[in-house]
C-alpha cells in the first residue's frame, strides 16, 4: 500500500540542512495496522507527514497503491489526499462547531457530496464511533475521549483508505486509551483500512499493531512484526522502549541479577504454551529449585504471551535446559 524508496527530509535552518530523516526504505501493507515508535525528535511525526505529502521529502520517492504520489500536481495531490485520513494528539476539532458539523466538514470542503449524502455519512460515522446522542454537542462539552472519537469520525468522513494516527492516544488517560485503541482496531477489522500510528509508547504498539519501526535519530533501527520486536528486541532502542512498557528499571534488575545464584534464564512463551505447567515439569525432571526474579503474562494483540526471568540452582541443569528446549519455549542464556 505505502512504499517509501530512500526517501529524506531534511529542514534548512540557519543557512545548513539539518536531516529529520535519513534515507529510508520501507514497506506498509495494505490492510495492516502499522506502528512507528520513538522518541520525541526522532523523526516518526515527520515520515508520517511524508506519506500524504504535508511535508515534502528532500530526496526520494513515495509510492502508494503503485503510484509515484511524490510526482502528484497540485489537483492530482487533492484528490490523493482525500484518500488518506489524519487524527491528531490534540484532535484539532473545530471548537465553533458541532459534532456533526465538524464530522461533515471534509465532506462539505471536498465539494463532491450532496446535502443528504452528507447528512447520511454523518449518521453513519457517529454509530461508528458511539456518539449518536453527540451530534449537537460542542467540542467543549466533550471529554477528552469522545473529542478524539470525534476526529476518528472526520478522518473517515470521505471513506479514506489509509488513516494516519499522529500520537492519537498520547493526550488521554489510560482508560480512554484503551477503549480508542479497541475502536482503530475495530475499524480496521471492519473497513479494511491501513493504518499507519506513531507513538512513544510500546504498550500502544503491542496492543493495536501487526509490525513496527522503531526509530532514533531520523533513522529507522529496526522493523518487524510486534511479537518479534517486542519480545525480542536487537536494538538498544527498542529495549529501552520494552524496558519503560514492562515498567521495569534497568538497574534494579541489574542488582537482583547480581544477588541470584545459579544459572539465569529468560524465558519467552507465546500462545497456547504461556498457560502449559512448564516450570514444574522442569522441577520433577531435572530436580533443579527455581526462583522467578521478574515476569509477566499479557498479550500481543490477542495472541497470549509470557515472560519468565528465573534462578536455576541444584539439581541437573543440562537436563532442565534439555526439557525447555523440546517445549514451545524461546530460551536465553542471561548468566
Amino acid at each position: 500500500m505505502i512504499e517509501f524508496d530512500q526517501v529524506e527530509k531534511a529542514y534548512q535552518v540557519g543557512g545548513r540542512a539539518i536531516p529529520a530523516l535519513h534515507p529510508t526504505s520501507l514497506s506498509i501493507q495494505t490492510g495492516e495496522v502499522f506502528g512507528i515508535v520513538g522518541h520525541s525528535g526522532a523523526g516518526k511525526s515527520t515520515l508520517v507527514r511524508l506519506i500524504n505529502l504535508l511535508e515534502r521529502p528532500t530526496g526520494g520517492r513515495i509510492l502508494v497503491d503503485g503510484e509515484v504520489v511524490t510526482d502528484y500536481g497540485s489537483g492530482t495531490l487533492r484528490a490523493f489526499r482525500r484518500k488518506v485520513g489524519m487524527i491528531f494528539q490534540h484532535f484539532n476539532l473545530l471548537s465553533s462547531k458541532t459534532v456533526a458539523d465538524n464530522i461533515a466538514f471534509p465532506m462539505k470542503l471536498a465539494g463532491l457530496y450532496s446535502a443528504a449524502d452528507i447528512r447520511a455519512r454523518v449518521d453513519e460515522l457517529l454509530a461508528l464511533v458511539s456518539l449518536t446522542d453527540q451530534g449537537r454537542k460542542y467540542p467543549s462539552q466533550l471529554s477528552g475521549g469522545q473529542k478524539q472519537r470525534v476526529g476518528i469520525a472526520r478522518a473517515l468522513a470521505c471513506r479514506p483508505t489509509i488513516l494516519l494516527c499522529d500520537e492519537a492516544t498520547s493526550a488521554l488517560d489510560p482508560q480512554t486509551t484503551q477503549s480508542v485503541l479497541k475502536l482503530l482496531a475495530d475499524i480496521n477489522r471492519q473497513l479494511g483500512l491501513t493504518i499507519v500510528l506513531i507513538t512513544h509508547e510500546m504498550d500502544v504498539v503491542r496492543r493495536v499493531c501487526d509490525r513496527v519501526a522503531v526509530m532514533d535519530g531520523g533513522k529507522v533501527v529496526e522493523l518487524g512484526p510486534v511479537n518479534e520486536v517486542f519480545l525480542h528486541p536487537q536494538h538498544a532502542t527498542t529495549r529501552d522502549f520494552v524496558m519503560e512498557s514492562e515498567r521495569v528499571d534497568q538497574e534494579e534488575l541489574k542488582t537482583d541479577l547480581q544477588h541470584a545464584s545459579g544459572r539465569i534464564l529468560r524465558l519467552t512463551l507465546q500462545g497456547e504454551a504461556t498457560y502449559q505447567p512448564l516450570l514444574g515439569r522442569v522441577a520433577r525432571e531435572s530436580g533443579v529449585d527455581f526462583s522467578i526474579l521478574s515476569g509477566r503474562i499479557d498479550h500481543i494483540k490477542e495472541t497470549p504471551y509470557g515472560q519468565l526471568t528465573l534462578s536455576l540452582v541444584g539439581g541437573d541443569l543440562d537436563q532442565a535446559m534439555a526439557v525447555l528446549n523440546r517445549a514451545d519455549v524461546h530460551v536465553e542464556v542471561l548468566r
